[in-house]
């Protein structure tokens, strides 16, 4: 049995389990044994025998057409991004072998562009989340963090529980870890050592065991800005040539993590530019209220 039919088998139940049978047209039973549908009620609504479907969820898949897979999705209640994944597991682009030859070296042209956004934090990675290039904003953003080599999930899970309570945090953390799952695959040892370092944290486990999977986009990540405080900055994904991603830090103008950014390139620059910055931005608040 290979990793991804592994995968795909505890995907199947994970989304059965996920799913509640009232939302999806079964009448309420007290007497339902079973978390979320069973799976002669799957098997039911994508119109497969039940015996084929328990040898998927076994993981005895050699070959799945596309029509199953499709009936299956549609089963199961999967929006566009757990088709692509259900898709992903089950048939596997030839484009795979390609991406685990890569070498994920970021070429000298685009590390020269990023170099040269001196006021935009961008930062390269692979899909299992390890950082492989960082300008010096971004460096700046997260000291000791945004470091290549480093891997985003882990270092979001090195975050103190008690700083956890921050829904954001909390949404972050969510969709870093769904975003390894629908990238990353199965076969790869770099893989395994990251979900087994992080097992042993709550928190990981809750969100790795829901087998949730979808692509990196954008969204709010809270960040701590030396000497300016919390904030939350703005992120989108954008991919990169090569299997690699690169996150860009885009803040609205005069918010606070534009300001927050603006500070921390005035203390780059010296404390003089600091002070002057801080006196403007205290005056232009001043004057909001």
């Amino acid at each position: 049995m290979t990793a991804k039919q592994v995968v795909l088998a505890e995907y199947l139940r994970a989304r059965r389990a996920a799913l509640k049978p009232e939302d999806v047209g079964y009448p309420p039973d007290p007497q339902r044994r079973v978390r979320g549908l069973r799976r002669e009620e799957v098997a039911e609504r994508a119109g497969i025998s039940l015996e084929y479907y328990v040898r998927l969820e076994q993981g005895q898949n050699h070959r799945i057409s596309e029509q199953v897979l499709e009936a299956l999705a549609r089963a199961l209640d999967l929006d566009d991004s757990g088709r692509s994944y259900l898709y992903k597991l089950a048939l596997p682009s030839p484009s795979d072998a390609r991406l685990q030859e890569t070498d994920h070296e970021v070429t000298p042209r685009l590390r020269a562009l990023l170099d040269q956004w001196a006021g935009t934090s961008a930062e390269i990675f692979d899909r299992n989340q390890d950082l492989i290039f960082v300008n010096s904003l971004a460096a700046a953003l997260a000291p000791g963090y945004s470091i290549p080599g480093n891997n985003y999930v882990v270092m979001m899970f090195e975050t103190p529980l008690e700083n956890r309570s921050n829904e954001r945090w909390r949404e972050t953390a969510r969709d870093s870890v769904a975003a390894l799952r629908f990238h990353a695959d199965p076969d790869d040892p770099r893989l395994r050592q990251i979900v087994d370092q992080l097992m042993p944290d709550a928190d990981f486990r809750e969100f790795w065991l829901a087998h949730e999977a979808r692509p990196f986009s954008s969204g709010l990540a809270p960040n701590f800005v030396d000497g300016y405080g919390w904030v939350e900055l703005p992120f989108q994904v954008l991919d990169v040539p090569g299997g690699l991603f690169m996150n860009v830090i885009v803040p609205e103008p005069d918010s606070p993590a534009g300001f927050a950014i603006e500070h921390l390139l005035a203390r780059l620059r010296g404390p003089d530019d600091a002070d002057e910055l801080d006196e403007t931005q205290a005056e232009a608040s001043a004057a909001a209220r």
